[in-house]
């Protein structure tokens, strides 16, 4: 690991402005939780001569219920934080479920939500510093070579997957994130378009100006009659990445479901909505055979690689299974 200098900000407007400020020669990054940062140091594959930690800036971990009835997140709000609010747990109860089965109590405890919509992807091909080198395509190696844990859907350029479990379920909850630059201006994006397909050649994997720091992320108001479950399958039960998981949304009329969100996650390079499976359930009430036929037909696209294919199956079930519960919260 490489000597650095470290910056303790104090407004927002800073940090976002001594990101504009790094050229080749100078290599910035800001540190929230600092789990990914510091992993990436480690493995060799970040070497930033300034470190700006956020964590100095006062009011990026509020947890805030919005006159209009939304929840706005602050970006340094830590998972452990967001699985124990009272106010996402009865709000949100998928985000607070994706939260609550991240990684470990002591991750959770540090992990902030902005540094998680944020992190690089957990391939291991990106984490060696071998293949970070003149000449060596890391996507392509990662789609030809031990792909167990890769994509299974829109993975012809990169099978790498994004890494964000709370991501599935804020997706599936339409939530929107506030960028901040140097000179205090705010603009609001869709968390969908945010997340970009992980790309090894560029220092993020977000649609965010160098200039831009994630402040906030903001679920919009509560609809009477929401009911929501998300499932996280993995080899193990405890501090293990996600072969898929799956988030639900739906806005019940009656018995019957008005809208829907599903949403896959660790199956794509970024989270996948389910629109025709959402289609499948919309105006119906959900029976087991609904669900199995919406499951089915989530992949039916599927395009897995040379050792993934048992994803498929793995995802129907999980899928089924999160409508039904779903149905039934």
């Amino acid at each position: 690991m490489v000597s650095f200098e470290w910056v303790d900000a104090t407004t927002v407007e800073q940090a976002a402005a001594l990101m504009a400020a790094a050229n080749a020669d100078r290599s910035v990054v800001v540190k929230a939780g600092g789990i990914d940062l510091v992993d990436l140091m480690k493995e060799g594959i970040v070497r930033p001569s300034r470190i700006v930690n956020l964590k100095s800036v006062p009011g990026l971990a509020d947890i805030t219920v919005e006159d209009r009835g939304g929840v706005t997140v602050g970006a340094l709000a830590t998972l452990s934080q967001i699985e124990m609010s009272e106010d996402i747990r009865t709000r949100y109860p998928a985000f607070a479920e994706a939260a609550r089965h991240a990684a470990t109590p002591q991750v959770r405890n540090a992990a902030t939500i902005g540094g998680n919509l944020l992190q690089r992807p957990r391939c291991w091909y990106f984490r060696n510093a071998h293949f970070h080198r003149e000449g060596v395509d890391i996507a392509a190696a990662a789609i030809a070579g031990e792909n167990q844990y890769h994509a299974i859907f829109d993975n012809s350029t990169s099978a790498m997957v994004h890494a964000s479990t709370p991501a599935t379920a804020l997706v599936a909850y339409d939530a929107e994130v506030a960028l901040t630059n140097g000179r205090g201006l705010v603009r609001t994006v869709a968390l969908k378009d945010l997340l970009l397909p992980p790309d090894a050649s560029r220092d993020r994997d977000a649609a965010i100006d160098r200039d831009e720091i994630l402040t906030s992320v903001r679920i919009p108001a509560f609809r009477p009659g929401t009911r929501a479950a998300y499932h996280k399958q993995t080899e193990r039960d405890s501090y293990d990445w996600p072969m898929c998981d799956v988030a639900v949304v739906l806005h019940m009329d009656g018995d019957a479901v008005g809208d829907a969100a599903i949403v896959l996650g660790w199956v794509a390079p970024t989270p996948r909505r389910a629109r025709e499976s959402e289609e499948i359930i919309r105006g119906r009430i959900i029976t087991d055979d609904l669900a199995r036929e919406a499951a089915k037909a989530a992949v039916r696209d599927a395009t897995p690689l040379s050792r993934n294919a048992y994803k498929v199956p793995m995802l129907e079930a999980v899928i089924r299974r999160t409508i039904v519960a779903a149905s039934h919260a």
